[in-house]
């Protein structure tokens, strides 16, 4: 990116977004007043789609450790809801802000490469960055890359990979700072209350002591690995309250901010 551009934001959304029109109508205004200071860039999954779509094929959804195992089987639908019907749908509503886009997937101009997580997830795979000069291209024409997370691996095998897991590969990829979206506007502790900054020993803590479980958990350990490979805060916040967002450019606090480890 030219060097006098600010540092992007990657924001991961979820496709739960796709059942609340209004509130993805305040979500790409806001994000179109985000563009007019910096470059954004945006990761989404769609994991309610996938699962209709799938119990309405009467295949059987199941997740392992807060992820979803996807069957060879079942692969062709994950990759047509997640880049196909999710991936233009957040592309059109962008247009309707007003917002000149591109939908990609991992995949695309080789950000990233995938491989397995394990046989027992299935077509799952885990991403690392790999070329950040394709992106890099989209955002220097003032474009909204939103990028599914759809991967291949070195042979070009497709692989269905966690949004947050994503996000977090993008983020590095470019050196953006990294917001992770979710159904709630921060992490919570034993007691339900907020929690307004985390760090590696209390996230470790707070699994362990199942408070933060399931796909929170999941999310939660992605933040704190890019945060760790960034150097910099990786929030987790709400998709439902999307103007917060705007609180990033006056440096406020927002969500549960994840630390990276002190060097």
């Amino acid at each position: 990116m030219n060097d006098n551009q600010a540092k992007p934001i990657v924001i991961k959304v979820g496709g739960t977004l796709l059942e609340s029109p209004d509130t993805a109508k305040a979500f790409f205004n806001v994000i179109a007043t985000l563009q007019q200071t910096l470059p954004v860039v945006l990761v989404h999954g769609g994991g309610s789609r996938v699962a209709a779509l799938l119990e309405a094929l009467n295949f059987k959804s199941t997740k392992l450790h807060g992820l979803r195992v996807t069957p060879p089987e079942q692969l062709p639908y994950v990759v047509g809801v997640l880049a196909g019907t999710v991936n233009k749908t957040l592309c059109s509503w962008a247009m309707q802000a007003g917002i000149a886009t591109v939908g990609l997937s991992l995949l695309d101009g080789r950000m990233c490469i995938g491989e397995p997580l394990g046989s027992e997830y299935g077509a799952v795979g885990k991403v690392r960055p790999q070329q950040p000069q394709f992106l890099e291209s989209v955002l220097n024409l003032q474009q909204l890359p939103i990028i599914s997370s759809i991967a291949a691996d070195k042979h070009g095998a497709l692989l269905n990979v966690n949004a947050d897991d994503a996000a977090a590969a993008i983020a590095e990829l470019i050196k953006g700072e990294l917001v992770l979206l979710s159904d709630v506007p921060c992490v919570l502790d034993a007691d339900k209350l907020p929690i307004a900054t985390l760090n590696q020993e209390q996230v470790n803590a707070l699994i362990a002591q199942n408070v933060i479980q399931g796909g929170m958990a999941v999310k939660v350990r992605a933040a704190i690995a890019t945060a760790n490979q960034i150097n910099s805060v990786v929030r987790i916040a709400s998709w439902k309250t999307p103007q917060q967002l705007l609180g990033l450019l006056a440096g406020e606090a927002v969500g549960t901010a994840i630390l990276p480890e002190a060097n």
